[in-house]
């Protein structure tokens, strides 16, 4: 089945290299003197909705199509239609193909409890890079399972299990205190200190079972998210100047990026909502 614009550019073609009248061109190819003669125009709305898609895919490179659409439908509140913007998006030549990885069979996991309300699960997770130096360092990833709100990336070249306790007890101090905080096995994890800190303060410590990493799927998805769109992109030279990109990753990680696993919501708006 040939479309009709594949029709009209071999009408086009009769014309212009056969010169073929465009009535004759148009009878032979089945479509109407009227298509054959249409001009597509670009409005000025199009032309908004094309600035605002460079200006997201050059601002968050690692932002597909879902994330920008639900960006300037749920964040900045435009109406347009998903299959108009997606025409123009495709026009930008902005889609990014995605080679398939090799699928491994592999045991079908428990499935996730999603938590009811803000506060009710925490997770936290460490990850590790380097400066641009070579001397590593470490974040200490911590979220609202609910919300999927980030709430506070620490960021050193050591965080021992004290460091971690002054960290929650900043994040408790302003957003209330958690029933339970997920966390893998890890030694910063298994101290004493840590676990002597949260029965004082009773907060359960649900740990995972050793080598089952999606078991905290909340905070190694939010983990991913991090590496891909912040920590490998960048070279940084100083500590402090990774402790200002986690600050101001931190804001728009919740204030401005639409998460899938809340309906496209950011989450603040998931909070907000709640």
């Amino acid at each position: 089945m040939v479309r009709p614009s594949q029709r009209r550019e071999m009408a086009e073609w009769a014309v212009r290299y056969r010169s073929a009248s465009i009535a004759l061109a148009c009878r032979a190819f089945s479509i109407s003197e009227t298509c054959y003669r249409y001009q597509p125009k670009l409005s000025d709305e199009n032309e908004l909705i094309a600035d605002w898609l460079v200006a997201l895919t050059n601002a968050k490179k690692a932002w597909r199509f879902g994330l920008c659409f639900l960006h300037l439908r749920n964040v900045k509140g435009f109406g347009w239609n998903p299959k108009r913007v997606y025409r123009i998006y495709r026009e930008l030549k902005l889609n990014m193909r995605i080679k398939p990885g090799k699928r491994l069979q592999r045991e079908k996991p428990e499935p996730l409890a999603v938590p009811e309300a803000p506060n009710e699960v925490w997770s936290m997770d460490f990850m590790a890079d380097q400066l641009a130096d070579g001397r590593s360092f470490r974040t200490l990833n911590v979220i609202d399972d609910f919300t999927r709100e980030g709430l506070a990336i620490e960021v050193d070249f050591s965080l021992p299990s004290e460091r971690v306790v002054r960290t929650l007890n900043q994040i408790i101090a302003w957003r209330g205190k958690p029933f339970t905080i997920r966390v893998d096995n890890g030694p910063d994890y298994v101290s004493a200190r840590l676990q002597n800190w949260a029965e004082e303060a009773g907060i359960g410590l649900l740990y995972i079972q050793p080598g089952k990493p999606q078991q905290n799927a909340y905070v190694e998805c939010y983990n991913r998210t991090v590496r891909t769109e912040w920590l490998g992109r960048y070279h940084f030279n100083s500590i402090e100047e990774v402790q200002e990109h986690a600050t101001r990753r931190l804001w728009t990680y919740n204030n401005e990026r639409p998460n899938m696993g809340i309906g496209g919501m950011t989450p603040i708006q998931k909070l907000e909502a709640a």
